[in-house]
């Protein structure tokens, strides 16, 4: 392991390698249930998605585990899938836009061989990947604190005290305590142990299993089950559809890659400033090998009948539990190979479990906001920009679309041109495609 991963050079060790992994995929195993909800909705096979979904999951995760050694998670994104299905709520068939993601996977992969996704990820402003290491910390922290309840508890007079709600901020001080007790594994204790009283919550009637409001019970439904069967999606697409559309299909096909693109580059960097893996002149080492593992995840994904596959955000939750490798990232994928066989298991731990998880990995990467030039305000005002605007419009690639078109505008009327990268004038142009086609 030491040999194929370079345990020894990056710190680390097998026990805190594993433990990192699993901890990454009790944060994002979520997807396993919400994928096949939000995508079933366009008339596709829920038991098939499933599959697919943690087939995708594997097969990303695994290309970012060789590919480039990092402790990387893939798998269906958030937002991209539900993007998938308002297009076909829209009237288009899901097997044209299978067909598109095909060839956006396929577009990618071209892109990161003539290195243009890696030039823009060592193109980016030291202070700006600082920024994003921050506007992701931030949006991480409001996933946890929505999962958890507490944007609906401020809605609902007393909701406050519900136990969810309650559950998830004993979840947060347990890791707070273990973090400042330097316990290994802080991260995964808190959910472990924040699932295990939410069981006994239900066992006293306190938390009431309620399925219309989302309270499903926390008693797993049964420990094997067969993964379900993959045929209904595998390989559906529809390319007479497809071009059939003309420039609409054009339209679909940049839409996905421009949004996977940004999201795919904000969470490298994000996630890699939180876990130091960035070089002395703050640059991705093996960039093309990780964003080539995202293209090859989101080729082969829709093959299998799923949405765009990416990096995830919650990856930060295994580097904070100290996963530096790639062999955080074979865990994930041997967990995520489980739950297709122990599904009532896995999808049995509520998002209010691993709320804290995400609050405290939220936290943690707040802390690069202290890198921050805040000095400079052609420095500080697209920082900020970058950093309010993910979360609140839940979007990585809209904070950086603000973050960046507002560094290069401040930069030329500031008379700083000459800091200016060529690739930052061709991603704010690329954005600015964005707003416009949007």
């Amino acid at each position: 392991m030491d040999k194929l991963f370079k345990l020894k050079e990056h710190g680390t060790d097998v026990k805190t390698e594993i433990l990192a992994g699993i901890t990454t995929f009790l944060t994002m195993a979520y997807i396993l249930a919400v994928n096949p909800s939000i995508l079933s909705s366009t008339g596709m096979d829920a038991g098939a998605l499933f599959t697919a979904t943690a087939l995708a999951a594997i097969i990303g995760t695994l290309c970012m585990a060789f590919f480039a050694n990092y402790p990387i998670a893939l798998a269906s994104g958030m937002g991209l899938n539900a993007f998938f299905a308002s297009i076909v709520a829209g009237g288009i068939s899901w097997q044209v836009v299978l067909t598109a993601i095909l060839i956006e996977g396929l577009v990618f992969i071209l892109l990161t061989f003539f290195r243009f996704r890696e030039a823009i990820v060592n193109a980016i402003p030291t202070n700006m990947k600082y920024a994003i290491s921050a506007g992701i910390g931030l949006f991480i922290a409001v996933i946890g604190l929505n999962g958890a309840g507490v944007f609906t508890a401020g809605r609902l007079p007393g909701a406050y005290t519900s136990v969810q709600v309650i559950l998830a901020i004993v979840g947060v001080l347990v890791i707070g305590f273990m973090l400042f007790k330097k316990i290994k594994g802080a991260i995964l204790w808190g959910i472990l142990i924040t699932y295990a009283l939410g069981i006994v919550a239900q066992l006293l009637g306190w938390y009431v299993p309620n399925p219309e409001v989302g309270a499903y019970s926390l008693y797993p439904s049964g420990i094997f089950s067969l993964p379900p069967n993959i045929a209904p999606i595998f390989f559906k697409f529809d390319f007479s559809g497809a071009f059939g559309m003309g420039i609409d299909f054009i339209v679909i096909c940049f839409a996905f890659l421009m949004v996977d693109m940004f999201d795919t580059v904000g969470t490298l960097v994000g996630v890699a400033s939180q876990g130091n893996l960035l070089d002395k002149e703050g640059k991705l080492p093996k960039a093309r090998q990780a964003l080539l593992a995202d293209a090859v995840g989101t080729t082969a994904g829709s093959m299998l009948g799923t949405s765009t596959v990416t990096s995830y955000i919650e990856s930060a939750a295994g580097v904070e539990a100290g996963g530096r490798t790639g062999l955080t990232s074979v865990v994930t994928s041997i967990m995520f190979g489980l739950a297709l066989f122990l599904s009532p298991i896995f999808l049995a731990i509520p998002a209010f479990a691993t709320a804290p998880a995400l609050i405290i990995v939220g936290l943690m990467m707040m802390k690069s906001i202290l890198k921050i030039e805040l000095n400079d305000y052609s420095e500080a005002v697209p920082a900020f920009l970058a950093i309010v605007v993910m979360p609140l419009t839940s979007s990585i690639a809209d904070g950086m679309m603000f973050g960046f078109i507002s560094w290069v505008i401040l930069k030329l009327v500031s008379g700083q041109s000459k800091k200016i990268h060529p690739i930052m004038y061709v991603v704010s142009a690329l954005f600015i495609l964005k707003l416009i086609f949007a």
